[in-house]
């Protein structure tokens, strides 16, 4: 027989789509973000009756740091290679849009920093909300900001071609 926990279900029912789209932007899989929502709420309930004060900070602390766990497990699948593949000529019809390049710039960001833009651009989170959903100090959320920044800027996914006339 399962305990009730009314507090607990209103509080999913009102956040778990916001929860949801930040577990899958740290994920970029929707099944993934699923299940990872699923298992920090899971953890969540057996731990509801000793947090005090707001649970959503709480909870996207469990939600990043499932995630982290996950990511550290989790092999990449990168394989090397003696030889580069070769890359095939670029056809106007075979256009990523820019939402697909900005994906695929976070995808390439470490964890922590893309937990840290996640957080902070994605979910408006303040320097200090963000601070305590990622267990550190806000120095680092702002050195971790900066970094990801620096690297989205310089990612070739989102660079304009402007050296050709191209359109930005």
């Amino acid at each position: 027989m399962a305990a009730e926990k009314p507090e607990f279900d209103d509080f999913v029912t009102a956040r778990s789509t916001a929860l949801l789209r930040t577990a899958y932007l740290l994920t970029h899989d929707h099944a993934l973000a699923e299940d990872l929502l699923q298992t920090t709420l899971t953890k969540c309930w057996f731990a509801w009756d000793r947090i005090s004060g707001e649970p959503e900070a709480y909870v996207r602390k469990v939600l990043v740091n499932t995630f982290a766990s996950w990511w550290r497990r989790k092999w990449n699948g990168e394989q090397a290679t003696e030889e580069l593949p070769e890359r095939g000529v670029a056809d106007a019809a075979d256009a990523v849009s820019t939402e697909q390049d900005l994906w695929a710039a976070m995808a390439r960001l470490p964890r922590r920093q893309r937990a840290v833009v996640v957080l902070r651009y994605f979910e408006d989170l303040t320097e200090v909300q963000t601070a305590v959903a990622l267990g550190c100090s806000v120095g680092t959320v702002k050195s971790q900001a900066s970094k990801a920044l620096a690297k989205l800027r310089i990612d070739p996914a989102l660079a304009t071609d402007t050296a050709t006339g191209g359109q930005a």
